[in-house]
């Protein structure tokens, strides 16, 4: 097993060096710089280019790309992720004091999604061909092709408007200590609206998953042997059913985490969507990096934990 978890931490070294090439490059071909952004389109000209210059000097933007690159790449070994141009700021501490609210939201969407995903999938490939599999499977395609941005207006609309069920925003009231109730009632909307998408991904492949192991010879001889159904889906079905849900769960969370951007928006979560939104805009580039940065290692670490989790799920996995 050590050297099987060794052997993917060192697949994972030059994927994450690449990815900071990749991060890099993509964030040089936005346009403009941080400079651009500072100064309002009207009032440039009020700046002359030698004035203009040394403001890019200021902030080191008026080195060339692959200086920065290897100068940023030198501070990344250290552990450190720069300074944001607009706090002035370590982009690592400013990442450390967003990422609990956005690991927060992220972990809740992703329970909601597989609890109820896996649950629903296993009913409706128990009731294959029924009312219940096709009512589930044409919910589950409208939760699919529906942005989520459309499913958090709603939300808001109705549950909070209308209802007054649930806050609008934020992660608690204002003046209020954040109990762990008052960020529980805060995150249901974002989390669920966040896992919508996820849980109906997991009810199909579950589903299918399922309705492809309970056709195989040992299902049938569990069920000659006089086992219950219910004995026959959980203790034999289910477990071989596993593996492809392993991979949607570890596929599924860089979706949730880049769907954070756009509900952490809406829902104005003090997360880190919020965050790099704001440095996109700015064109802050320590910080689009940095979080980019984070965002691939968490993936990483998410895949690393998938791969271990195969090992357990199938041994056939660990021995090879």
């Amino acid at each position: 097993m050590r050297t099987y978890i060794l052997r993917r931490l060192a697949i994972s070294a030059p994927i994450l060096l690449g990815l900071t090439l990749v991060t890099f490059v993509f964030t040089e071909l936005m346009p403009g710089d941080f400079v651009d952004a500072l100064i309002p389109p009207l009032a440039i000209v009020n700046y002359t280019p030698e004035q203009l210059q040394s403001m890019r000097e200021n902030y080191g933007l008026d080195k060339p790309p692959h200086v920065r690159y290897l100068i940023w790449l030198r501070e990344l070994g250290k552990g450190n992720l720069g300074k944001s141009m607009i706090s002035g700021a370590p982009v690592r501490d400013e990442i450390l004091q967003r990422m609990p609210a956005t690991l927060q939201l992220t972990a809740t969407s992703l329970l909601f999604g597989i609890t109820f995903g896996a649950a629903l999938g296993i009913l409706s490939a128990v009731k294959q061909y029924t009312w219940v599999d096709q009512s589930l499977t044409l919910l589950g395609f409208i939760w699919i092709s529906t942005p989520g941005f459309v499913f958090a207006i709603g939300a808001i609309f109705l549950f909070s408007l209308k209802i007054s069920l649930f806050p609008t925003s934020g992660i608690t009231n204002y003046g209020e200590e954040a109990s762990i109730l008052t960020r529980l009632h805060h995150m249901f909307l974002p989390a669920l609206v966040l896992g919508l998408g996820s849980m109906a991904g997991f009810m199909r492949y579950s589903r299918s998953s399922l309705l492809d192991v309970i056709r195989q010879d040992y299902i049938t001889v569990a069920r000659a042997k006089g086992l219950a159904e219910k004995a026959v889906l959980l203790g034999h079905a289910l477990r071989n059913a596993l593996i492809p849900l392993i991979t949607i769960v570890s596929l599924d969370i860089p979706f949730l985490i880049g769907g954070t951007v756009i509900i952490e928006h809406i829902f104005a979560w003090p997360g880190m969507g919020t965050y790099s939104l704001t440095a996109i805009y700015s064109r802050d580039y320590p910080v689009i990096m940095g979080v980019n940065f984070m965002v691939a290692l968490v993936v990483l670490l998410s895949n690393l934990l998938a791969d271990i989790t195969y090992a357990f799920a199938d041994p056939r996995i660990r021995y090879e």
